[in-house]
């Protein structure tokens, strides 16, 4: 089903266009470039075909330096007027060493800063750029400052790896690890699994795979990473090691212009680093040069800016963001010290899907932001949308509890959300889609509002209060928010899972006592849409969302050893004593 294109109901300023191409380019392929340890990293520069020096943009790469986008970055940024750095990561295609995810990206990191800083052709100015794992090498190198770093430009970036990346809830982020780590990325080039081979080893098979532990070996590989994260299930000293920025933030002292989607496996992280540095940063400098940009997008930002639909919705001509130019605005600002206006502009701007405009704000969350609840009702039967589920402002008195048999051997199917990283690589369907075909499930709970009178803008963090048992030591609770047209069309807005055992300490695991009620929340990160007027509000509550999450086996055995599968019946209460409900962030 199509999505509704809502009215967008303002127009931003319009922006000036980037700066035209000023210089030819030349090009040093493939330099070496030494590391603390002698290991030497493959480097590829771009330079304008003008006397220097430069101010540099570094980008540091697992996925080859010779891949189009970096090409077409270092070109782009070249042509006016910088030396541009792109580098295999180590033991990633023509770089010496060892690839191990995440260990090194620190050190090597910084000494790839110091390179670039000390070249005859740089001017010691550095800004830094790049997405997804090329974030991650900014950020994990931002803590150990180095002198010459003046500017990051991370797109969809992480914070925390166990949190916001491997593991949501305690639950693992079994579409985008698997296909990552276990096929993709476990040797020294990218081993894509291609959609067109047999059915056998299709990712529908792949995912289907039990134990979780030997995923990497039904695609034919051998990861060691992989199975190091399956045996690491609760948060702990292995995940610091990896990489936390979230505990560094004191130590950050470079101004950083942050890029995400709603729709984006990372849009926590990229929220709590803009957070985080704006209020721990080492300087006023460092806190007062965060900004944060967030639009209706998947993990590839809509190509950059430059696709106005996500998933089944199309957002119009206010979605279209040159985002390369404002990255050229940021490093401008930095590196050349020329006042492009972007310090003169609010910090944070987030797209409001719904009217699709954009709302800009000097804090995250928003300033003023009221937070209300909103509680389920129901008299016992809210089993999919043709239930008696309800959601309104009034808290629950004397009600039946709603109960649901969840089945792991037939779990609830992921349709949009924020997984990784694009459908063309991992078939699954992701951003705001039609979610009619899993609502009509009865091991899906809904509660739905009366169509609204009036607009109600929700922008910011999205929390579901569940009271809830289940007759398995162990099981999940998934929540997701969704806006339901005139129409019938019901797209997500916003999504979050919970594991029993984490719900008090994502540390020490605790079972369940079986039968017994529990209080959970449930963390839906953020989101921002305007439920516009005869729009419906409603809440989903399931226990699996498969297969961006694993599916909790439901016996409370030791993660991902085992191929057992349990079903499990869960009871989901909403009384004066059990107060179920979402908590909506509500501005004006």
């Amino acid at each position: 089903m199509s999505g509704e294109r809502p009215k967008a109901l303002s127009v931003t300023t319009p922006r000036p266009a980037p700066a035209r191409p000023r210089h030819r380019v030349r090009t040093r392929l493939g330099l070496p470039v030494p590391m603390r340890d002698g290991v030497k990293l493959a480097t590829d520069v771009y330079l304008p075909d003008a006397p220097g020096p430069f101010p540099v943009i570094l980008i540091r790469t697992p996925y080859s330096t010779n891949v189009d986008y970096n090409v077409q970055d270092g070109v782009f940024f070249a042509q006016r007027g910088y030396a541009v750095v792109v580098q295999d990561v180590r033991g990633r295609f023509d770089s010496e060493g060892e690839w191990t995810p995440f260990v090194h990206e620190a050190e090597d990191g910084y000494d790839a800063q110091e390179w670039c800083g000390t070249q005859p052709w740089s001017t010691g100015k550095v800004g830094t750029s790049g997405g997804s794992y090329l974030a991650l090498t900014q950020w994990l190198a931002a803590p150990c400052r180095n002198r010459h770093l003046a500017a990051m430009a991370p797109r969809v970036g992480f914070s925390n790896l166990y949190q916001n990346w491997v593991y949501t809830g305690g639950a693992f982020q079994l579409g985008f690890n698997l296909r990552w780590g276990a096929v993709q990325m476990h040797t020294r080039t990218n081993r894509l699994q291609h959609l067109w081979v047999p059915p056998e080893l299709q990712y529908s098979a792949l995912f289907r795979h039990l134990p979780l532990i030997t995923g990497d070996e039904s695609a034919g590989r051998e990861c060691g990473f992989y199975k190091d994260w399956i045996r690491h299930p609760d948060h702990g000293p292995y995940w610091e090691r990896l990489g936390n920025v979230e505990r560094s933030y004191g130590e950050i002292d470079v101004p950083a212009y942050g890029f995400g989607g709603w729709y984006d496996v990372f849009l926590q992280g990229t929220l709590n680093n803009f957070v985080g540095v704006r209020a721990h940063g080492r300087s006023e400098r460092a806190r007062r040069g965060q900004k944060v940009l967030i639009g209706p997008w998947i993990h590839d930002l809509g190509g950059r800016g430059t696709q106005t639909r996500t998933g089944e919705v199309d957002f119009g001509p206010e979605a279209l963001v040159d985002l390369r130019a404002e990255e050229l605005r940021w490093f401008d600002q930095w590196l050349l010290g020329i006042d492009t206006g972007v310090l003169d502009e609010p910090p944070v701007r987030v797209f409001v899907m719904g009217q699709n405009r954009w709302r800009t704000a000097d804090a995250w969350p928003i300033p003023g932001t009221a937070y209300v609840e909103h509680y389920f009702h129901g008299e016992g039967k809210a089993n999919s949308l043709f239930g008696d589920g309800r959601l309104d402002r009034r808290p629950p008195e004397s009600e039946p509890p709603d109960r649901y048999v969840y089945d792991p051997a037939n779990p609830v199917p992921t349709l949009g959300g924020s997984t990784c990283c694009g459908e063309d690589i991992t078939p699954i369907p992701m951003g705001p889609r039609d979610q009619q075909p899993a609502e009509w499930r009865p091991d899906v709970v809904v509660y739905t509002g009366a169509p609204l009178e009036a607009d109600l803008e929700v922008t910011g963090p999205i929390k579901v209060v569940l009271w809830a048992a289940s007759s398995a030591p162990d099981t999940d609770f998934t929540a997701k928010l969704v806006d339901v047209h005139p129409s019938g069309f019901a797209v997500n807005v916003a999504q979050g899972i919970i594991r029993a055992r984490y719900r008090e300490s994502f540390e020490r695991p605790s079972l369940l006592e079986p039968g017994r009620v529990y209080r959970y929340e449930i963390d839906c990160w953020s989101s921002s849409n305007c439920f516009g007027v005869g729009h419906r509000i409603r809440v989903e509550i399931s226990s699996s969302n498969f297969p961006q999450f694993d599916r909790n086996p439901n016996t409370g055995h030791a993660f991902g050893m085992d191929a057992d599968l349990e079903p499990a019946t869960q009871t989901v209460y909403h009384d004066a004593r059990h107060p179920s409900h979402i908590l909506l962030p509500v501005v004006a």
